[in-house]
């Protein structure tokens, strides 16, 4: 028993590890040591709740055999899909009005159930598990760019005399299917200079409807469409 939790701990941590390593390629927050602590933490866990309790179990039925005791194994296992959203969190930041770290955020949450599921005995599926999930960080970043490439980038720039109103044509933008890839924003006398870098399809991929657009909004005094 002993050799068969070592090895569901050890498959747990390089299971964890393999995804923390993908992570950490791309310079994520949360890379290696944060995907392999997850990983060996949940699976640490998981096989407590499946082990640890019983000589507890042993010492109450054979001193107490009239009782009828029960353990609950899945207890331990229900606290960390619970608990490891405490730590994904902490991965999703709000930077320049654009929401980071979801991916990293599902990966940890991810490990969390390979590392329950090898210590819980299922290798076959936690190693399906681990390679869906590389997959799913590797090619679909490809499927990605392919999909980007039939967009149009487009850089734009424009002066607003309030924040409200630079919020207005952004979410004008936005509504006519443009993506604001980047965005930055100044002081400029007294309103905002905003520089935006959109990904653009069909009808405004061209200079001219983002022009047109932006000069469709009152306050608003485009600078360069490019």
């Amino acid at each position: 028993m002993e050799l068969t939790i070592i090895y569901r701990f050890l498959l747990a941590a390089f299971l964890g590890g393999l995804i923390g390593v993908e992570r950490e390629l791309r310079a994520k927050g949360a890379g290696l040591r944060t995907h392999f602590l997850v990983a060996i933490g949940s699976a640490l866990f998981m096989l407590v709740s499946q082990y640890g309790f019983l000589p507890a179990l042993s010492f109450l039925t054979e001193h107490y055999q009239g009782f009828n005791f029960r353990v609950d194994l899945s207890r331990v296992a229900s606290q960390i899909v619970s608990g490891i959203g405490f730590i994904g969190a902490g991965a999703i930041v709000l930077h320049k009005r654009f929401i980071v770290g979801l991916t990293t955020a599902a990966s940890i949450w991810v490990t969390a159930a390979i590392g329950c599921a090898a210590a819980g005995g299922l290798v076959l599926l936690s190693v399906c598990a681990t390679l869906l999930a590389l997959i799913g960080l590797e090619l679909f970043v490809v499927i990605d760019r392919f999909i980007g490439s039939a967009k149009h980038e487009l850089n734009v720039a424009f002066l607003a005399p309030s924040e409200d109103v630079a919020q207005t044509a952004l979410e004008a933008l936005e509504k006519a299917g443009a993506h604001i890839a980047v965005y930055s924003g100044s002081r400029n006398g007294d309103g905002m200079r905003i520089e935006l870098q959109l990904q653009a399809r069909a009808e405004l991929a061209e200079p001219a409807a983002v022009l047109s657009l932006l000069m469709s909004i009152p306050g608003i005094t485009p600078l360069s469409v490019e």
